[in-house]
């Protein structure tokens, strides 16, 4: 008959049992604690993910020239209602009127906002302060805040722009200078001048300003005590 013998040169058969008990027990104690650091090392990666993405969302919150970054699902107070209707009237002169007032730009922030697209002005806005930044390390910082919240791939406000323009972006961000978004700036600008700004002259939240807006209920009332005046007067005249 054959015997087969297995080796186990971690264990000394020939110790006493309770010593082979001993290194069995902390060969298991041993992995246990091997598994708990991988799964550790794997909680802290996911920790690492969810830091980074509060960071891009926590840009997000930083004032963007003029105006507060706002949740579109939140109803955003009225800040237009000190805006005189001849001051709002000017801003249909031209796109350029509507920008150069602060007030202006806070109402045509509150329009995109109401069309969910207020990145755009956020970014023209950043891009304004962004050249007039004179630090290179400002400089630096910026860009890359302005990289991480608009333009890469999973950017929680990306803007609309083509794939060439993104990669010039993401080249030059590496030794920026002030002319790393002109072009990006330039799309959007032409995108809110051609596409959104002759919606938001039309808008209730333009109109409202300028007092050209009729409530219909007012004209419905109207009517009826024109109609209920012609009937008394048709009366009169049959009596």
């Amino acid at each position: 008959m054959e015997i087969f013998v297995f080796l186990f040169p971690q264990f000394d058969f020939s110790a006493p049992k309770e010593e082979v008990n001993f290194k069995m027990l902390g060969e298991t104690v041993w992995r246990a604690t091997r598994m708990k650091d991988s799964q550790s090392r794997n909680k802290d990666k996911e920790k690492d993910k969810d830091k980074d993405k509060k960071y891009r969302l926590s840009l997000l919150m930083t004032r963007s020239g003029s105006h507060e970054n706002v949740s579109p699902d939140k109803k955003v107070p009225s800040k237009t209602n000190h805006i005189p209707p001849e001051v709002a009237f000017k801003w249909s002169d031209s796109f350029e009127d509507l920008l150069a007032h602060p007030d202006g730009v806070e109402t045509f922030t509150q329009f995109l906002r109401s069309e969910f697209s207020e990145e755009n002005i956020e970014f023209w806005l950043a891009c304004e302060d962004y050249k007039s930044t004179t630090s290179p390390a400002n400089l630096q910082s910026k860009a890359k805040q302005m990289y991480a919240v608009f333009i890469d791939n999973e950017a929680p406000k990306e803007i609309n722009i083509d794939h060439a323009t993104k990669q010039d972006i993401q080249k030059n961000i590496a030794q920026p200078t002030a002319l790393c978004f002109d072009s990006a700036q330039t799309k959007i600008y032409a995108l809110m001048k051609k596409d959104c700004y002759p919606r938001f002259l039309n808008s209730d939240i333009y109109l409202s300003l300028t007092k050209r807006r009729v409530p219909p209920v007012m004209t419905r009332r109207r009517s009826r005590s024109f109609v209920f005046s012609d009937r008394e007067d048709n009366a009169a005249a049959w009596l």
